[in-house]
């Protein structure tokens, strides 16, 4: 007899039960068969991860940029290991083809690796010294925005989920995943990739739900800085933007393209410096 796997939730670099006690149930794509359960996460679940990703905030900001891309390089590596453990999830739970399993943890590893080496660099090409008509030294500088939520789609792409991942966290931010319906069991074996790979706790919290449920509040939070709405549903992107615009929350639309530079500069602020130079 198979035991059926519930799956908790990974919140402040820990694995967590919702403090509801709620959970669902998740089905191998296409059947009525249960693959695993998972919780159910709750506003307090959400609360929890704001107050656990401001702290994570101001420990992975305060890294350098070789750090954090070292830290990132390594959650390639540990992917890789996993390997196995991710193509029987796609393959057990998808329906996938072995040759598509492996395809999908592929291009989710290039993408680790991809924006591991964006850290160090992306400071050089959007950052810049400012001419100026008198004796001033003028230029700007980058950071990031701060506690990010992520808003994955119902149609599951591990690729583009790493993908978001790496683009809120290659400029310095935290970020709160909450996944979407497609395959919200990628969070077992994705969570202990995160957890072993030095990632500081609380710099990625990553929560089963339902997005209909907690939007509102996520959208009226005022710890949370931006949300990466990364879903097709555009009326439920126009109900949360229009809800946000209380706290001036920034609204990520769904990005057009995966490995890309505009989709760091998406959690960046640009500040300007002045400095008297001369007599």
């Amino acid at each position: 007899m198979k035991v059926v796997k519930t799956i908790k939730l990974y919140i402040d670099g820990k694995f967590t039960r919702t403090e509801s006690g709620r959970s669902y149930s998740m089905n191998v794509t296409g059947k009525e068969t249960q693959f695993a359960r998972l919780c159910l996460a709750s506003r307090k679940d959400f609360r929890n991860a704001v107050e656990s990703s401001k702290k994570g905030f101001k420990a992975w900001s305060s890294k350098t940029a070789f750090n954090r891309s070292q830290i990132l390089y390594r959650m390639a590596e540990m992917t890789e290991g996993k390997r196995y453990e991710f193509e029987t999830l796609f393959t057990e739970s998808l329906g996938k083809s072995s040759s598509e399993a492996t395809k999908m943890v592929d291009e989710a590893i290039d993408t680790f690796v991809y924006y591991a080496g964006f850290c160090d660099k992306y400071h050089q090409v959007a950052g810049s010294i400012n001419p100026v008509s008198g004796p001033f030294h003028n230029f700007t500088h980058i950071e990031g925005v701060g506690v990010t939520t992520l808003i994955e789609d119902d149609e599951f792409n591990f690729a583009k989920l790493v993908d978001s991942i790496c683009s809120i966290m290659t400029g310095g931010n935290s970020v709160i995943v909450l996944l979407g319906s497609g395959c919200p069991a990628v969070l077992g074996p994705l969570a202990e990739v995160m957890a072993t790979s030095d990632v500081p706790g609380g710099v990625i919290n990553i929560l089963s739900g339902h997005l209909d449920e907690l939007r509102n509040f996520i959208a009226e939070h005022r710890e949370v800085r931006s949300i990466s709405f990364q879903s097709e549903r555009s009326d439920v992107f126009h109900d949360m933007k229009l809800k946000a615009t209380d706290n001036m929350k920034r609204m990520i639309p769904l990005h057009k393209n995966q490995k890309s530079l505009e989709n760091i500069l998406s959690f960046i602020e640009y500040k300007t410096v002045w400095h008297p130079v001369g007599y």
